[in-house]
């Protein structure tokens, strides 16, 4: 285990506080937002160069795990999640919107690299995600229409350029490097290249993090009612289908990594997606804007305690990397 691997939670918990620090600076605050797509970006082409394209076309032969990911993300969350706002959001219908918006839509970026960090079965993961985007973006008005009497519009245009950018690029690139890297014939220069992308993923999610917060902190600590508000259902979202996740890999015989996978990508949400379509669909509502831009300095300090829950339970298991 490298210096990084070792102290990866204490490394990336830092990046908050450092964060909301640095946001408290004009210009830095102004900027921040700008930097978290690079760090992301050559963070995911890290990841990919170390996986194998083998373990991709071994993933997506996996369609149980496929069925199990859809039926979890859009037919029990959305009921779940319709449950939890009526109870704990019941004096505010604009939160509940709000809410279910935010809470219905699959992650489509961050959940890898928090698999890739739990050391999870990032192939796997990655083969749901073209499932997950098209289902959301097919059903969230569905939803809305459904749960909160409401119809929405997706921007198609700004979620493809998304998924572009923050998948199909940095993973083409990485085939292209490990295909220029097969060219060094030094066996030992090339382990060294790969394990300083290695070492570098974790510098990377810090910095992202970092940035995220410096830019985002000042709404956070302006607004800790609706903080305070939200973080009960969302805890508790967590809570439920992190064990119903563990329960289903359990049940099925997963190995550790599909089960961490499986919880990962049925936990984290897709909060930048569905700031467009509140912006374009209410935009009148400024809680609801607020909502989306909160919930993600709620859900990374969450994700980076899951993904230390999973670091924990992987310790008393066998590791498994068939799938």
């Amino acid at each position: 285990m490298s210096k990084f691997e070792k102290y990866q939670t204490l490394i990336i918990f830092a990046a908050m506080p450092l964060g909301l620090l640095l946001g408290q600076i004009g210009i830095i605050e102004q900027y921040a937002e700008n930097l978290v797509t690079p760090f992301l970006f050559v963070m995911l082409f890290g990841a990919f160069l170390n996986i194998p394209l083998k373990d991709y076309r071994k993933a997506f032969t996996n369609v149980r795990f496929s069925i199990t990911t859809i039926l979890i993300n859009f037919v029990w969350t959305p009921i779940l999640v319709w449950i939890l706002g009526k109870i704990f959001l019941t004096g505010s219908p604009v939160m509940q919107i709000g809410f279910i918006m935010l809470m219905v839509t699959p992650c489509t970026d961050w959940y890898l690299i928090f698999t890739n960090v739990a050391k999870g079965n990032v192939p796997l993961s990655t083969t749901v995600l073209p499932v997950n985007l098209v289902f959301q973006i097919v059903l969230l008005p569905v939803y809305l229409l459904i749960f909160g009497g409401v119809t929405g519009t997706v921007n198609i245009e700004e979620v493809i350029n998304s998924v572009m950018i923050m998948l199909i690029f940095p993973f083409l690139m990485a085939q292209i490097g490990k295909w220029l890297l097969n060219k060094i014939q030094n066996s030992d220069k090339k382990e060294k290249i790969f394990s300083i992308f290695t070492a570098l993923q974790t510098i990377l999610l810090a910095m992202a993090i970092m940035a995220m917060f410096a830019s985002k902190g000042k709404n956070l600590l302006a607004s800790l009612n609706v903080v305070a508000v939200l973080l009960i259902p969302i805890v508790l979202f967590y809570i439920i289908n992190f064990i119903l996740a563990q329960g289903v890999g359990k049940g099925f015989h997963y190995s550790y990594e599909d089960t961490a996978s499986l919880t990962l990508t049925t936990i984290a949400k897709n909060s930048p997606m569905t700031l467009g379509v509140a912006l374009m669909a209410f935009p009148n509502e400024p809680l609801i804007h607020l909502i989306m831009v909160i919930e993600p300095l709620i859900e990374l300090p969450a994700m980076m305690l899951i993904t230390r829950m999973l670091l924990i339970i992987r310790k008393r298991r066998p590791v498994n990397t068939g799938i």
